[in-house]
Formats: structure tokens, sequence, C-alpha cells
């Protein structure tokens, strides 16, 4: 990875949502892998061993992000990796994302500027 340059998997069943990540994070040099369902992403994972991943809390099956999820981090992988949902404020009192191993959740419409300073954490650029 160049310094703060990296490949970043997203998953999400909304085409419109993973073309928003593709356009917002490769004009900032980022490669971008998109993937549009949780088996699909696993596929990509395994392939191309992104540096962070987005995922979609619910995409063909309500609980798919998160199934995502616990399938990498069986895997040994330290990946950063984050959460995004439309679900609202309720998830983040409903459901314990840190014990899913996730750095954190990203509400929908996702915000530009938070979602750069967030990649350029994770990424330590």
């Amino acid at each position: 990875m160049a310094k703060g340059k990296g490949v970043i998997l997203c998953i999400d069943d909304d085409p419109d949502i993973l073309s928003f990540f593709k356009t917002v994070l490769e004009a900032e040099g980022h490669k971008v892998v998109v993937a549009a369902t949780g088996e699909d992403g696993l596929k990509a994972f395994r392939e191309r061993k992104p540096d962070m991943v987005f995922v979609d809390l619910m995409m063909e099956e309500v609980d798919a992000g998160a199934s995502f999820v616990r399938h990498v981090k069986a895997s040994g992988s330290q990946v950063p990796m984050y959460m995004v949902t439309s679900v609202g404020d309720a998830l983040n009192s409903n459901i314990d994302y840190s014990s899913l191993g996730v750095k954190g959740v990203i509400q929908k419409p996702v915000n530009i500027p938070n979602l750069l300073q967030i990649v350029n954490i994770a990424l330590k650029s």
C-alpha cells in the first residue's frame, strides 16, 4: 500500500451506494473493489486482500453484513471494517457492533468528509 492509499472493499446490495464509494474513494487515489452480496464480498476479500472494508449491515439477508464480518474475523484478519447502515441510531443501542469486530458504524446517507476522515485514520495517511 502506498502511504495512506490502499485497496478498499465496499460491499452493498445498492448499486448507487457502491458507485458513491467508488467515485469518492478513487478520487482520493484508493483502489476500490465492490461486491453486491456478502458471498461475493468474501470471495473478493480472499482474492484482493483489502486494507479496509465497508460492509452494509442488511443486504440479501438481514444479517448478511454481520455474517461477513464474523467470517472475516474467524479467519484471523485484523483488517479494519466499518458497518454501513440506514437503520439509524437505534442500531447503536440495539447492537454491540464492537462485539462483531467492526471499528464503527457509518450512517447512510454517508457524509463525505466523515468518510474520508475515517479512511485516512484507518490507513494512517
